[in-house]
C-alpha cells in the first residue's frame, strides 16, 4: 500500500495540495523506507496517524481503504490505533460499524467506551448508550472526568438530568467534584432539573474554575430566573479577572431584562461593546430582547442593523417582538425587508407574523401568508398550524379554523386551546364546551388556558351545572389554586348568579391579583351588594394591589346600582386625583346613570356636555333610560336623536323613546317610531326567559304556549296569581305600553317571560334548590314586585338575572332594596 501511495505521489507531485496533513505524514515514511533500504513492515502509528488525517480532512473514502488493508494486514493496530479507527466510524455516523469494530477488539480502555458512548448519544440512541456507562462500569475500567462530563452531557440530551444525582455521587467517591470539566457537566445538569442550589454547591466545590465553569453557573441562575444572583456572580467573576465571552453576556442580558434592570443591560452592552463578542447572533438577539422590553425600539432596531443579516434568527427575533408589542404593521415591514434580502423564513418567523395578522385582522394577509405556508410545505407544522388557526379565528372565521384543527396530524394541547378560545371570543359557549368535552375524550391534558377560557363560556351563558363540573375537575388538577383559573371561577360563579361560591373561590386563592379584586368587586356590584363591593374596595387599597380603571367601573357601577350619588362622586373625584387615572367612557356611563337613577338629570346633562371627548353611545343611552325612569321626554328624545345620529338602527333607542312616549300616553309619537322602525326593517327583541334544568336549558317568550308543560305552567300561575292577590297583590298596569284595557294589561302581565319561567322552575326542580332564570331585557317593576310575594309564598330563594343585574329575592325582599 506505501509503495501504491509512494508512486502515485512521485506521479503527481500536487497530488495532495488538498490533503496535506495525510501527504506530509507519506512522504516522511516514505523518505525513511528509501534511506534504510528496507522493505516495508507494517506500522500501527502510521495507520493511526493516516486515519486521524481521514478525520480531519473529512476523507471517508480514505479511511475505509486504509481498514480493508489493515484487515488484509492481519488486524494488527494496537489499543491506540483501534481507538481512532473507533473515532473515525463515529465521526461519520457509520455506528453499525463502530459498535461491529468495538465488539471485535481484543482489548478495550476507558476511550474505547466513551467513543462508542458519543456515537450512541450523537444518533440519539440514549438507552444503548447508558448501557454502555454501565458495561464500563461493571468491567472495571478507569472512570475519569472524560466519562463523567460525557455521562452528564449524555443525561441532558436525553432528558434524564434526574439521574444525575447518582452520578454525582459516584463523582463525589472518587475525588473529582473539584474537576472544572466534571463541575461544569453537573452544573448544567442541574440547571436542567431545576435545582440552582445544588448547582451552587458544585461550583464552590471546583477547585480551578475556568471560564466555562463561571459561565455555566451563570447560565444557570438566568434559566432558573434566579437573576439578581446571576448578576452578583458576574460581577464576582469580573472581579476574579475573568473575561465574559459571547454566551456569558447572552445570559446576563437576560437576567436585566427578568429584573427589568433596563440601565444595568446598557452597562453590559457598553462592555460587550468593547470586546468582539458584540456581533455574536445570541448577544444581538438579547440586546434586542433589552432594548424592546425597556420600550427603546429605535435603540433595538440599531442593534439589529449593526448585526449580520445573513442568518434567519435575528430577523425572526425581531419579527416575534414586534408581534408581541402590538406593533404589527411593523412586524409585517420587517418581514417584507426579510423576503427582500433573500432569507428564507422558518416556521418560527411565520408563526409571528400570523400572530401580526391576528392582531390587526387582516384576514386577506393572512390567506396569502397561507398560501404561502402550503408552497414551502410548513402547513403541517405544529407552531404553524396553531398559529393559522389562532389567525383565522381572531378574523372570525372560525369554519376555517376548525377545518385546519381537524386535518392537522399532531394536535396539542395548544391547538385544542386555540380553537376552543376562538368559539369563546365569538360568544358561542356550547361549542366551546362540546369541544372542551371531546378533548377530556381524546386524553389531551387541559391547561390553564383550557380551563380559564371555558369557565368564561360558561359564564356567557350562565351555565352554572357545567361550570361547577368543570371546578370539580379542576380541583383534580394542578391548577385548582391557579390565579387565572381561580379569577375565571369567581367571574363564572358571580356571573351565573352564585355569588357566595364566587367569595368562597376568592378566599381560598393563594394570591390576589388585580383580576381577582375587580372581579369580586364587579361581582358584588353587579348583585346589587354594594356594602360587600366598596368592603371589598377598602380591603384592596391595604394589599400592593392598586386599584386601575376596571376597579372604578364596578365601584361606580355599585354606587350608581345603589343609588349611593355621594360616595359615587367622591370615588369619580378621587380617581382622577389621587390615583392619577383619566376617566374614560366607562366610568362616565356610571356617573351620568347615577345622577339620572338619583333624579339629577340637569346635573347628569351637564355631566355629559363636560366629557372631554365626544360622548359614546352608552352615555347617551344612559341619560335616556334615566329619562324613561323620570318620564322627561324633551331630553329623553335629545339622547335618542344623539344615539341615531351614530347608530341609526339601534333596536334598544328606539324601544326607549317608545316608552317614553306611552308613559306619557302620546300614541300618536309611539305609533310614528313604529312605523320608522318597520320602514327601517328593525325589529324589537322579544323577551325571551330560559331556566336550566338538568343540562337542559327551557326557553320562553311572553305568552308562549309552545312548551310541553303548558297546561302544568298555567295552572301553577293561576294558584300563584291567587295566593299573591291574597298578600296583597296589585298589578302595576304602568309595565304595558299597550292602549288597551285594564282587564287585558293584566293578563299580559302574567304570561310575561319570566314568570313562565318561574312557574316552570316551582313544577320541574326540587323545592330546596334556588330558582335560577336569566332575562335578555330589563325586568319590569310589576314581576318584580310579583316575585318578592311569590319568594315569600314558595319559601324559595328566586335568582333573576336581568340585561343589567341580578335580583336576589328572599322572603319577600330582594336584594336591590327596590332600586334598579
Amino acid at each position: 500500500m506505501i509503495r501504491l501511495l509512494r508512486s502515485k505521489l512521485l506521479q503527481h507531485p500536487n497530488h495532495c495540495k488538498s490533503n496535506t496533513a495525510l501527504c506530509i505524514i507519506t512522504q516522511r515514511t516514505f523518505l525513511a523506507q528509501r534511506t534504510s533500504h528496507s522493505s516495508p513492515e507494517f506500522s500501527t502509528y502510521i495507520y493511526g496517524s493516516l486515519l486521524q488525517s481521514c478525520i480531519r480532512n473529512g476523507d471517508y473514502a480514505t479511511g475505509k481503504y486504509l481498514h480493508c488493508e489493515i484487515i488484509k494486514k492481519g488486524n494488527c493496530l494496537d489499543l491506540f490505533a483501534n481507538n481512532i479507527l473507533l473515532n473515525f466510524y463515529v465521526k461519520y455516523d457509520s455506528l453499525p460499524d463502530a459498535a461491529k469494530l468495538f465488539d471485535e477488539f481484543p482489548d478495550r480502555n476507558t476511550v474505547s467506551f466513551v467513543t462508542l458512548i458519543q456515537g450512541y448519544s450523537q444518533c440519539l440512541r440514549f438507552s444503548e448508550a447508558i448501557g454502555l456507562f454501565s458495561r464500563l462500569h461493571r468491567e472495571g475500567h478507569e472512570l475519569n472526568p472524560f466519562v463523567f462530563s460525557t455521562v452528564l452531557k449524555l443525561l441532558v440530551s436525553a432528558e434524564w438530568a434526574k439521574l444525575g444525582f447518582s452520578v454525582h455521587a459516584c463523582v463525589y467517591k472518587l475525588g473529582f467534584d473539584s474537576d472544572a470539566f466534571v463541575g461544569t457537566a453537573l452544573i448544567d445538569c442541574y440547571s436542567v432539573c431545576g435545582y440552582a442550589e445544588c448547582a451552587r454547591q458544585v461550583f464552590d466545590a471546583i477547585e480551578y474554575k475556568d471560564m466555562v465553569s463561571w459561565t455555566g453557573m451563570v447560565a444557570c441562575y438566568v434559566e432558573n430566573e434566579w437573576f439578581e444572583e446571576s448578576l452578583k456572580l458576574f460581577s464576582r467573576m469580573r472581579i476574579v479577572g475573568f473575561k465574559p465571552n459571547n454566551f456569558t453576556f447572552a445570559s446576563v442580558l437576560k437576567a436585566c431584562v427578568g429584573l427589568e434592570v433596563f440601565n444595568v443591560g446598557r452597562a453590559v452592552h457598553g462592555c460587550a461593546f468593547k470586546t468582539s463578542y458584540l456581533e455574536e447572533l445570541f448577544v444581538g438577539v438579547e440586546l434586542i430582547d433589552l432594548y424592546i422590553k425597556s420600550g427603546d425600539v429605535d435603540d433595538a432596531l440599531q442593534v439589529f442593523e449593526e448585526m449580520p443579516k445573513d442568518d434567519v434568527i435575528p430577523w425572526s427575533f425581531m419579527i416575534a417582538r414586534y408581534a408581541q408589542s402590538e406593533q404589527s404593521e411593523e412586524a409585517i415591514e420587517m418581514f417584507c425587508r426579510m423576503r427582500r434580502g433573500l432569507v428564507l423564513p422558518n416556521q418560527f418567523t411565520l408563526a409571528s407574523l400570523l400572530h401580526a395578522c391576528a392582531s390587526l385582522v387582516d384576514l386577506q394577509l393572512g390567506n396569502q401568508i397561507h398560501c404561502h405556508i402550503v408552497k414551502v410545505g410548513l402547513d403541517m407544522n405544529v407552531f404553524v398550524s396553531n398559529a393559522l388557526m389562532d389567525m383565522y379565528a381572531k378574523c372570525g372565521r372560525m369554519e376555517n379554523s376548525l377545518q385546519l384543527f381537524s386535518e392537522s396530524p399532531n394536535c396539542t394541547d395548544v391547538s385544542w386551546n386555540t380553537v376552543i378560545v376562538g368559539y369563546v371570543q365569538a360568544g358561542n359557549g356550547e361549542k366551546a364546551l362540546s369541544l372542551f368535552k371531546d378533548m377530556l375524550e381524546c386524553q389531551v391534558q387541559g391547561t390553564e388556558v383550557t380551563y380559564s377560557s371555558v369557565l368564561r363560556a360558561c359564564a356567557g351563558i350562565a351555565a352554572l351545572e357545567p361550570g361547577s363540573q368543570i371546578h370539580s375537575l379542576s380541583v383534580k388538577t394542578i391548577y385548582d389554586k391557579n390565579t387565572v383559573v381561580g379569577n375565571a371561577l369567581i367571574d363564572m360563579y358571580a356571573k351565573c348568579g352564585n355569588i357566595k361560591d364566587a367569595r368562597l373561590v376568592f378566599d381560598t386563592l393563594r394570591e390576589h391579583d388585580q383580576v381577582s379584586w375587580n372581579s369580586m368587586i364587579s361581582g358584588y356590584s353587579v348583585h346589587g351588594l354594594y356594602g360587600e363591593a366598596l368592603k371589598t374596595f377598602e380591603l384592596m387599597l391595604e394589599t400592593e394591589c392598586k386599584p386601575d380603571k376596571v376597579t372604578f367601573v364596578g365601584i361606580l357601577s355599585a354606587c350608581s346600582n345603589a343609588g349611593l350619588l355621594d360616595r359615587g362622586q367622591a370615588y369619580f373625584k378621587s380617581m382622577v386625583e389621587e390615583y392619577d387615572i383619566e376617566p374614560c367612557a366607562e366610568h362616565y356611563t356610571c356617573m351620568v346613570w347615577l345622577l339620572g337613577r338619583s333624579g339629577h338629570l340637569e346635573k347628569a346633562a351637564k355631566l355629559v356636555h363636560e366629557i372631554p371627548f365626544e360622548p359614546s353611545v352608552m352615555v347617551w343611552r344612559a341619560l335616556l333610560s334615566a329619562c324613561v325612569i323620570h318620564n322627561d321626554v324633551e331630553l329623553g328624545r335629545i339622547s335618542a336623536q344623539r344615539v341615531l345620529e351614530t347608530e341609526p338602527e339601534d333596536e334598544a333607542t328606539h324601544v326607549l323613546l317608545s316608552n317614553i312616549y306611552a308613559n306619557a300616553r302620546r300614541w300618536g309619537n309611539v305609533a310614528s317610531i313604529r312605523t320608522s322602525m318597520k320602514r327601517k326593517g328593525i325589529r324589537k327583541e322579544p323577551g325571551l326567559s330560559w331556566i336550566e334544568n338538568q343540562g337542559r336549558v327551557h326557553y320562553f317568550s311572553v305568552g308562549d304556549t309552545s312548551h310541553p308543560d303548558t297546561k302544568l305552567i298555567n295552572g301553577m300561575l293561576e294558584w300563584l296569581n291567587m295566593k299573591a292577590r291574597n298578600e296583597g297583590y296589585v298589578p302595576d298596569f304602568s309595565s304595558v305600553l299597550l292602549d288597551v284595557e285594564d282587564v287585558d294589561k293584566e293578563q299580559r302581565l302574567w304570561v310575561h317571560s319570566e314568570r313562565l319561567a318561574l312557574a316552570y322552575g316551582l313544577i320541574r326542580t326540587p323545592s330546596i334548590s334556588p330558582l335560577r332564570i336569566i332575562k335578555n331585557l330589563r325586568i319590569c317593576a310589576d314581576c318584580h314586585a310579583a316575585i318578592k310575594l311569590i319568594s315569600k309564598i314558595v319559601q324559595r330563594d328566586i335568582i333573576i338575572r336581568d340585561m343589567n343585574r341580578f335580583h336576589h329575592f328572599h322572603e319577600g325582599i330582594c336584594s336591590c332594596g327596590d332600586y334598579w
